[in-house]
């Protein structure tokens, strides 16, 4: 049972970590959206 409790340990420590990166990825992607966003309004404002 105990290496159970340890595998099990593990793999929560390993998921927590992996939503830090997938949520960290996503506010990368959404700035980066916002960014050619606000680039595309510019360049049709100049148009």
């Amino acid at each position: 049972m105990k290496p159970f409790a340890i595998l099990s340990l593990i793999a929560a420590v390993l998921t927590l970590s992996a939503c830090e990166t997938v949520e960290g990825a996503g506010r990368d992607l959404q700035s980066a959206g916002q960014t050619v966003s606000q680039e595309a309004r510019q360049t049709q404002a100049q148009l």
